[in-house]
């Protein structure tokens, strides 16, 4: 086992407290390699933040998240982890009128959804056979190799949807929209790659958020962390492969460096580093005094109305974010938020629910502009994580822009540190860690 030999040194440094660094600190602990975690922010979790006001729990940016990715379970702390599924299914907001989804991810259950819709001519998704159609696409989605989805041309996605088979009407109508919640990409310029396997974990688990908030994840793993491996509200000043230097505790030496940071920050401490652009997303959180009549549904907006991209009750589907007997709406807005923000958003959440919404009280909004790591085609879902023997960097701007991009990210780089440093190696689940690269 490698030992700290003093309480300035470690053997391995991470930068950054977010899910990425925090997966790689498990996974370095666990095979007995001295860390220490150092974290700016006075909290751990980076952009997935959550605030309590009045009682509300409130998320700063808020991924959906699929209840089949593998990496929410495989992690010590986080099969405490409780979710909450947008039950049953989605609904979808098209030329004024609401659908109910339902389950498509199969074709009886598409059938079943084509069924409970109002009869409608130019419903989202079409008519029985075209849902049929989609569930049986989603269906085959769901057991294809990744391996497959990844050695598939790569192209911009809306294009890509348009050469599956499927109605332009399907694509159009639910695809798109969905895809768009999913990626936090309006326009859909995203890797095809990438949108087949957020469509491929879509089919394979309901869509759903931590109980309690965004900040529930990263707040288990860090838990799960030996007492004083992360140290909060530390600025690191400069960096290299032997030493830290902090603005509070001096300087830290260290056998490897891991920055586990966002794009922006990481790129300020290694010149040099390829810095993606941005997807911008803005959260605004309502409560209203009546909750709008759509259940634990998240609502999607086919028309592209106005300027939220999707909506939903979220104290019906998580009663753990708001105080007994109030409701809470959360509502994103991709892209560059529109002037007199709250003014417009309601006027359009007003069409979206079909309910006034005058009365609503704007709890808060948070705009990011740097909340999603564009992934243009050609993307590669495993960009190197070595930089060079002893300095590494790992978060969701080196896998896929999404919170399980950011685990399996974390997961990459310790086991190229522990490669680096020789010392042998397993996932903390048991199973063999990814290649390093």
């Amino acid at each position: 086992m490698l030992r700290a030999d003093t309480a300035h040194h470690a053997d391995v440094v991470v930068i950054g407290a977010g899910t990425a660094g925090l997966t790689a600190a498990h996974q370095l602990i666990s095979a007995g390699v001295d860390t220490c975690v150092l974290e700016a922010a006075p909290r751990v979790g980076g952009r997935m933040a959550t605030e309590d006001v009045d009682g509300f729990r409130l998320d700063h940016t808020g991924p959906l998240l699929s209840s089949a990715c593998p990496e929410l379970r495989a992690m010590p702390g986080l099969h405490g982890l409780a979710l909450r599924e947008f039950a049953p299914g989605v609904l979808v907001h098209s030329r004024g009128r609401r659908y109910r989804a339902g389950d498509v991810r199969s074709a009886r259950g598409a059938l079943r959804a084509a069924r409970s819709w109002p009869s409608a001519p130019r419903a989202p998704l079409g008519g029985a056979i075209e849902q049929a159609r989609l569930g049986a696409w989603l269906s085959r989605l769901a057991t294809t190799p990744v391996s497959r989805i990844l050695a598939r041309p790569d192209r911009p996605a809306l294009e890509s949807l348009t050469s599956r088979g499927l109605s332009p009407r399907t694509v159009d109508g639910f695809l798109r929209p969905l895809l768009s919640a999913l990626l936090s990409d309006p326009v859909l310029a995203t890797s095809s790659r990438c949108a087949d396997l957020a469509l491929r974990s879509y089919a394979r688990g309901g869509l759903c958020v931590p109980a309690g908030g965004a900040s529930a994840l990263p707040e288990l793993l860090a838990a799960a962390l030996p007492p004083g491996t992360v140290r909060t509200g530390v600025h690191v000043t400069a960096a290299d492969i032997t030493s830290v230097r902090t603005k509070e505790h001096g300087e830290l030496s260290c056998r490897s460096l891991l920055l586990a940071t966002g794009a922006g920050a990481a790129a300020e401490l290694l010149p040099g580093l390829r810095t993606p652009a941005f997807h911008p997303v803005t959260v605004l959180h309502h409560t209203a005094p009546v909750p709008p009549p759509t259940g634990a549904r998240l609502l999607l907006d086919a028309d592209r109305s106005g300027p939220v991209a999707h909506t939903a009750v979220m104290s019906a589907v998580d009663p753990s974010r708001a105080p007994h007997g109030r409701t809470l709406i959360t509502s994103t807005v991709l892209g560059p938020p529109p002037p007199d923000l709250d003014r417009t958003v309601r006027a359009h959440l007003a069409t979206l629910y079909g309910t006034p919404t005058h009365d609503w009280e704007l709890l808060a909004a948070r705009h990011d502009p740097e909340a999603v790591p564009v992934m243009a085609p050609p993307h590669d879902p495993e960009r190197p994580v070595r930089v060079l023997a002893g300095l590494y960097v790992c978060g969701d701007h080196r896998d896929t822009s999404t919170v399980q991009g950011a685990l399996h990210s974390g997961r990459r780089a310790a086991s190229a540190i522990l490669t680096d440093l020789g010392v042998r190696h397993e996932a903390v689940d048991g199973t063999a860690l990814p290649a390093a690269a």
